[in-house]
């Protein structure tokens, strides 16, 4: 089976063209490819698939296993391999993932996806729909004790589920240790994703991410943009900001007069290859 590795600023993924393989259980699959040391490496795979009413849809695995419902990163990638590798001419792609439509703008440079800008949708702040078990109309700022600590925690879904922690430096954190208890925090019937986020100003943020499923990644792109809503919630930052991640950076937008976050950052091969399967 052929697969192509590509990152999104240090956010990997095995890319599988289902126009051309077959794949009968991606869920064992990722097991396999994913492995460090017997496998390929990874955070995950992503088939790129036909949909039933666009061209183009994506499905996203994460290394445990388990099926995300979008990845900015990997959203990247797919806008880049479908023009690079001929599949389409159109530098303005609709993308069919789990969580809904994305829409996907190519900047091109010589014949050459430079940079994609992802229109990320609207977030959701509603607790039930997170999810996360906590009344109310919104998870701002709400305190709650891990590892014997006391965070606060804003909550928000770009189609899956992310808590942002704002912390003087994330750069210290016991990662490790600590992202676990986040993502398997009973508050959670979904698991979560968890950004540790510092703001440097109100235009740079800085974070570290634990991603469900996948442990600490360089870079999550429905992260970031849960973060830039957080931080705008809070008060910590303005609307347009850069967010500086292990991988690299991204650039952030969330529009007040659509009220949908923007995504633009850059997208990368690795390498082709063949899979032998076990």
């Amino acid at each position: 089976m052929r697969f192509t590795k590509m990152h999104g600023i240090g956010n990997d993924y095995l890319f599988i063209n289902c126009f051309e393989e077959y794949v009968p259980d991606p869920a064992r699959l990722v097991l396999q490819m994913c492995r460090e040391h017997t496998g390929v490496g990874g955070d995950g795979i992503v088939l790129l698939e036909p949909a039933d009413s666009l061209p183009f849809a994506m499905r996203i695995f994460n290394r445990d296993g388990s099926e995300a419902e979008m990845c900015g990163n990997a959203a990247r990638c797919i806008g880049k391999y479908l023009y690079e590798r001929g599949m389409t001419n159109e530098t303005e792609i609709d993308l069919y993932t789990k969580s809904g439509i994305r829409h996907l703008s190519l900047h091109v440079l010589g014949g050459k996806v430079e940079s994609v800008t992802v229109d990320m949708g609207t977030p959701i702040l509603e607790p039930r729909l997170i999810p996360v078990d906590i009344p109310g109309q919104i998870v701002l700022r709400h305190r709650i004790q891990v590892l014997g600590q006391m965070w606060f925690i804003t909550c928000v879904s770009m189609g899956n589920p992310h808590c942002v922690v704002f912390v003087r430096d994330p750069e210290v954190l016991d990662l490790p240790s600590i992202g676990p208890m986040f993502e398997h925090h009973p508050l959670f019937p979904r698991r979560t994703n968890v950004e540790f986020v510092r703001v440097i100003s109100r235009s740079v943020l800085q974070m570290r991410v634990w991603e469900r499923g996948s442990g600490e990644t360089l870079a999550c792109g429905t992260g970031a943009c849960a973060a830039l809503v957080a931080a705008v919630l809070c008060g910590n930052s303005d609307r347009r900001v850069q967010v500086k991640l292990a991988g690299g950076n991204l650039d952030l937008y969330w529009n007040a007069d659509d009220n949908h976050v923007y995504q633009t950052g850059p997208a990368a091969f690795v390498f082709d290859g063949d899979w032998l399967g076990e």
